[in-house]
């Protein structure tokens, strides 16, 4: 875990998978807003009250968060005091009662389509979830596979398995290297007329296997 002070009310907090395991949890868990997800933060703002002198008592907190390509989980903590809040607009917590302020995607559609601007992106994206070691693609779905349509790379994704517990960890990696396009089947009907199949049904592991692999 690292921290680092932005501003005098301000800090960033990196976290890797050795922090999240010594704390008996994940990035489902902490997308979650899990009882788990409430003591890593709690455990964040002590260790910077401790290594940085930034102390949140009495203090109101604004607390964004996000996961990076590169699979670690960045926290933002800025904190507010009383005077400072009648000028302020922002939905803000108290350190007893933390929330994560995100951007998610859909969870409830069992289809949805992803573009890609470059195939090397879409092998970029494979590679990172490839390295999350305990995410399983067949147990999001066993039917994904990549087009091309309009020099554009699309990712379609069919029959996601809604009650698999990393679901979050699949939409929150993938919105760093791709932009949700549809989860209509109108869109993937035109794919399948127009555009031209580069790996069908098992996308992201043939991509795994034949693009990722290390020298």
């Amino acid at each position: 875990m690292k921290i680092e002070k932005l501003t005098e009310n301000k800090i960033r907090a990196i976290i890797n998978d050795e922090d999240l395991i010594q704390n008996h949890t994940d990035l489902h868990s902490i997308m979650t807003n899990s009882l788990e997800n409430q003591g890593i933060l709690l455990e964040i703002l002590s260790k910077a009250k401790e290594e940085l002198g930034f102390n949140t008592e009495n203090c109101k907190l604004l607390i964004e968060a996000f996961s990076t390509s590169d699979n670690l989980f960045v926290f933002m903590i800025t904190k507010y005091e009383e005077k400072e809040l009648k000028n302020s607009s922002q939905n803000l917590v108290s350190p007893k009662k933390l929330s994560v302020k995100r951007k998610s995607t859909n969870l409830n559609n069992v289809d949805v389509v992803y573009s890609f601007s470059k195939f090397e992106e879409f092998c970029e994206f494979c590679a990172c979830i490839n390295n999350i070691k305990y995410f399983d693609i067949n147990k999001f779905s066993k039917n994904i596979s990549l087009y091309l349509y309009n020099n554009t790379y699309y990712l379609t994704v069919n029959n996601i398995n809604l009650n698999y517990k990393f679901l979050k960890t699949f939409y929150s990696t993938i919105s760093e290297f791709a932009k949700v396009v549809s989860s209509s089947n109108s869109f993937q009907s035109k794919l399948l007329e127009k555009g031209k199949v580069i790996i069908k049904k098992n996308a992201i592991n043939v991509c795994i296997k034949y693009f990722c692999q290390e020298n």
